[in-house]
């Protein structure tokens, strides 16, 4: 499947997504509250921020990094910016935090989410996380909830985070990674592809592309319970790592 087609199915089922507010892309019968507490969030965090939360993810990043006040904090794919507000009372009112997203009705969603929430350090930018609209050395912590998967070139997304990343910054990712080949069938399969299965990739070759650009990686956890509750039993994990520069 080419590139281009790739997004354009990515963009098709998001932006239904942030139009439906529906959630969960492989078949499980959960409501966004409890696909949302299965991955790591506390209910104060859910009610919080309810409007932004679409039941999408597999993990907290937010929850496994090291954010202080003050930082800039870049959110990859950050749809209707669950994760970025998240981020932003970690950083305060001196530090900022972007959110990137290729889906313009998602960013549409963010922006009102951050006018309903009262927070004007807080940014939506519309772009493709393979070429970040940021400059180099710019930002100081990299969040990213279940997105790289979806991108056709995750060492491009890897590369790029490493390139606006200041020396020392670091990424925190939650990522689904396969741990069996998938079928021909499953990886030309667009449901699965738009659910963050069909494009994922073998956890070694993932592992191995962000320490090809020049991240320290560190293993965080390994969620294998989620194959159960989100994805059907496909053999698969949600690999959470932290990079740093």
């Amino acid at each position: 499947m080419e590139d281009k087609e790739i997004k354009k199915i990515v963009k098709n089922a998001y932006s239904e997504i942030a139009s439906k507010k529906c959630g969960c892309q492989c078949g499980c019968d959960s409501s966004e509250k409890e696909i949302a507490e299965q991955i790591g969030y506390s209910k104060k965090e859910i009610n919080n921020f309810s409007d932004a939360n679409l039941g999408l993810g597999c993990g907290n990043p937010v929850a496994l990094s090291k954010i202080k006040k003050g930082e800039i904090v870049l959110d990859l794919g950050s749809g209707a910016g669950f994760d970025a507000f998240l981020a932003v009372q970690k950083v305060g009112k001196t530090g900022k935090v972007i959110g990137v997203d290729i889906t313009e009705k998602m960013i549409e969603k963010a922006k009102a989410n951050a006018k309903r929430y009262g927070y004007e350090n807080v940014e939506f930018k519309l772009g493709d996380i393979e070429s970040l609209p940021l400059e180099d050395n710019s930002v100081d912590v990299i969040i990213s909830n279940c997105v790289i998967n979806l991108v056709p070139d995750k060492e491009k997304v890897f590369s790029e985070s490493y390139r606006v990343l200041k020396k020392g910054g670091k990424i925190y990712v939650s990522d689904i990674v396969l741990l069996k080949e998938l079928s021909e069938e499953q990886k030309k399969d667009e449901k699965l592809l738009s659910g963050c299965v069909a494009g994922a990739l073998q956890k070694e070759d993932y592992i191995e592309k962000i320490k090809k650009v020049g991240f320290k990686v560190k293993i965080l956890g390994e969620d294998k319970e989620i194959s159960k509750t989100q994805y059907q039993g496909i053999d698969l994990e949600s690999l959470k790592l932290e990079g740093i520069k």
